[in-house]
């Protein structure tokens, strides 16, 4: 299968990276993005501009309504069949996104998990509300101390689901997910190192042992404060074209929770909040811009584990042509 994948947290110039590889080669994009695919949710989520979308084919955007469920598993049953049937086409297959657990469904698989019980919801709501969510996250720890470390405690949902897990099989929920594990043989790009990313990338697609994608390309920034503002700035763009109206509209849809997976996205739910409180929009930006960098942190922390990875610095002033050097050095060119 001819695939590459281009992984980075938030604001990282995806994107940008994105469109300038499909400048030079015949490629496709999957989007690894799971707000990405609901529609009505362009500000917030930074979606493609119809003249970016315009310029190459892009998959797994506007997909489905807010009000409807999309998964990990839906993901990688999509995006397999889109892998083939734009090979098919003589194209190479570009996966470009943000959300780490798409791919790990993707090219790993999903472990079984408990099936979510209502009833054991019910009951951690109703802790939650009494308790608070700190209270439970301490006691995740207590049970799941693994997943508790990467968990913020205010990550309501996924404190939630950890411990229905627990709870319905006794088993903390990083039991039930299958580690990979190989021999770190990550580089970070730099001019001294560009001549030899051919070899480097034939040795990483080697090792990898995940389905079919030939090279793994993560833009990773050396400074996290130029992430931070870039975080800001965009964010701060988003407001000024409207990403308060978008919210209010969908809040008037009628058919929307704040729960919804679609509307906890970071943004949405902080923009949710203040029009259900009243608070003022720079609490809300604050509130917005502290998810977003805690996002971004947990973003950094699964491309990290990825030992099969061609990190490049995306604060790096050349960022893009390393990209290009790497995607040019892959085995995905040749088959």
């Amino acid at each position: 299968m001819a695939v590459i994948a281009l992984l980075g947290p938030t604001a990282s110039g995806k994107t940008a990276a994105a469109l300038a590889i499909a400048k030079h080669h015949p490629v496709e994009i999957i989007s690894i993005d799971s707000a990405l695919v609901y529609r009505g949710m362009d500000i917030g989520t930074a979606k493609p501009t119809a003249q970016e979308r315009a310029q190459v084919p892009h998959h797994l955007i506007d997909i489905c309504e807010p009000s409807q469920p999309y998964s990990a598993a839906a993901f990688a049953t999509d995006a397999s069949r889109l892998i083939a049937e734009i090979n098919q086409r003589g194209r190479l297959a570009l996966l470009t996104g943000g959300t780490m657990l798409y791919y790990k469904a993707l090219t790993e698989g999903l472990d079984a998990m408990p099936t979510s019980n209502s009833a054991v919801r019910a009951v951690i709501a109703q802790q939650a509300a009494a308790l608070g969510w700190p209270a439970l996250h301490a006691e995740l720890a207590l049970h799941d101390p693994v997943t508790a470390a990467r968990l913020h405690p205010q990550d309501t949902q996924r404190i939630a689901r950890a411990l229905e897990v627990f709870r319905i099989s006794g088993q903390p929920l990083s039991a039930h997910q299958r580690r990979y594990q190989s021999p770190d043989v990550s580089l970070l790009a730099s001019e001294s190192t560009l001549e030899n990313i051919g070899g480097a990338t034939k040795m990483i697609a080697a090792r990898a042992g995940i389905q079919g994608v030939s090279a793994l390309i993560c833009l990773e920034p050396l400074n996290r404060a130029w992430l931070h503002q870039r975080i800001a700035q965009r964010f701060d763009a988003m407001l000024e074209a409207g990403l308060i109206a978008e919210v209010a509209a969908l809040r008037s849809r009628g058919d929307l929770q704040a729960d919804l997976p679609s509307m906890r996205a970071v943004g949405y739910r902080q923009v949710w909040e203040m029009l259900d409180t009243g608070s003022s929009i720079q609490d809300m930006r604050e509130k917005a811009l502290a998810a977003t960098r805690q996002l971004a942190k947990r973003q950094l922390t699964w491309l990290r584990s990825m030992h099969t990875r061609l990190a490049i610095a995306a604060d790096a002033p050349d960022v893009v042509q390393q990209v290009l050097a790497a995607v040019q050095a892959s085995p995905a060119l040749k088959i």
